[in-house]
């Protein structure tokens, strides 16, 4: 059976495109027109492709891994693409993010943090493993991230592509404990170490 990822992966990939891709001001209708035929996020095709994983997502679907990592290899050609990467990682942190139950994320903000750390932990591990495809481990004050098959890791020089993996777990360990340590890319498949993993600081500013 052919690897698949969730269809929030490829939907956060698109998403940043369009909004990396959006004017910032308002312009008059004739010259949204003209960007629309310059900038990819803005083209028929990504709103087309956006609507479907976002049908995809309601549903609960995956989609090909390969099909993933094509939009991804898309994106390294843009000389903005570490941007865009990290865009991607972010949207897909607060969307994973907001599939925990309300109940939950305001226990998280308003509990001691001795209390909320192990909460806090599980729901990282279950959500990089539905959505990145990846496994999460806690060493000591540091959060480990590795994903087996990364689908960015190829996509673009100088392993650009990883930065929406580190940018992904950043955003999510800022919402589920207030983190605000750094991340640090210690593996990776494009320098023929098997896999990617990423180093994470495991520091909550709210008091024990």
């Amino acid at each position: 059976m052919s690897a698949t990822v969730d269809a929030l992966l490829p939907l956060s990939f698109l998403e940043a495109v369009r909004h990396v891709d959006s004017p910032e001001e308002d312009f008059e209708a004739e010259l949204v027109s003209d960007l629309r035929n310059k900038r990819l996020g803005l083209s028929d095709t990504v709103y087309n492709q956006i609507r479907r994983f976002t049908d995809a997502v309601k549903r609960r679907q995956r989609t090909s891994h390969d099909e993933a990592v094509a939009l991804a290899t898309l994106i390294g050609r843009r000389p903005d693409a570490e941007a865009v990467f990290r865009a991607a990682g972010r949207y897909l942190a607060r969307e994973a993010y907001q599939s925990i139950s309300p109940l939950t994320r305001r226990l998280l903000l308003v509990l001691p943090s001795l209390i909320t750390r192990p909460i806090a932990l599980r729901h990282t591990r279950r959500l990089s493993a539905r959505y990145f495809n990846g496994r999460v481990s806690r060493i000591g004050s540091n959060i480990f991230l590795e994903v087996g098959r990364s689908v960015t890791a190829g996509s673009a020089q100088r392993s650009v592509g990883c930065a929406y993996y580190e940018a992904g777990l950043k955003e999510m360990l800022r919402l589920m404990v207030n983190s605000v340590g750094g991340v640090e890319h210690v593996r990776c498949n494009t320098r023929g170490e098997g896999s990617c993993s990423w180093r994470a600081e495991w520091r909550p500013t709210k008091a024990e």
